[in-house]
């Protein structure tokens, strides 16, 4: 009987795409860390494209470090990952040095303190993803403002849809939403 590779067992995401394709890797089970489900993973790839090569990303609130992981290996030069919860950094650091992912830079670091110290105007690619609960998605949009290249994408996961006109007012115009289960995924470019 052939085995069903869809199911997966808990703690565990595989890579979607690049270099690292189908590989599984072991992600900390806490409370308030969810994977952003592989079918909104493939889906935000499709939309920035495949290749990533020398783009410059941060991934705000790593948690699994699934967004962060799978831009390096669609060719990315630099991911910072930004984490709080020990044994959740513990395993990104275990996941990078697996996949000898040395463009990936975990770093022990609250999101928005991590996202305030990046440089300016430098990034081609930011993920938001903070817990759901949180009421830090506004003020990591207003940060993420200041990092992001004028060309540059920030991808925005929610438990509701921001509408355009509250993105807008922040300086954000939507290109794609989807919505996936409880998450609502968005991708955006800096209004000029």
């Amino acid at each position: 009987m052939p085995k069903d590779h869809s199911k997966k067992p808990p703690g565990e995401v595989r890579i979607i795409g690049g270099l690292w394709k189908r590989t599984p890797l072991q992600v900390t089970l806490a409370p308030g860390l969810r994977p952003t489900p592989s079918r909104v993973r493939e889906t935000l790839f499709n939309w920035l494209g495949q290749d990533l090569t020398g783009w410059q990303c941060a991934d705000v609130f790593a948690g699994t470090g699934a967004l962060g992981l799978e831009a390096a290996s669609r060719g990315a030069a630099q991911v910072w990952m930004f984490e709080t919860h020990p044994q959740a950094l513990l395993q990104l650091r275990r996941n990078v040095e697996k996949l000898k992912a040395q463009a990936v830079k975990p770093v022990q670091a609250d999101g928005l303190s991590g996202l305030a110290g990046l440089p300016s105007h430098a990034l081609d690619l930011i993920f938001l993803d903070p817990p759901f609960e949180a009421s830090c998605h506004e003020h990591a949009l207003e940060l993420a403002r200041l990092c992001i290249k004028p060309t540059g994408w920030v991808y925005l996961e929610a438990g509701e849809q921001w509408t355009a006109s509250r993105l807008a007012a922040l300086g954000w115009q939507v290109h794609r939403h989807v919505h996936a289960g409880m998450a609502h995924a968005h991708l955006m470019h800096p209004i000029a």
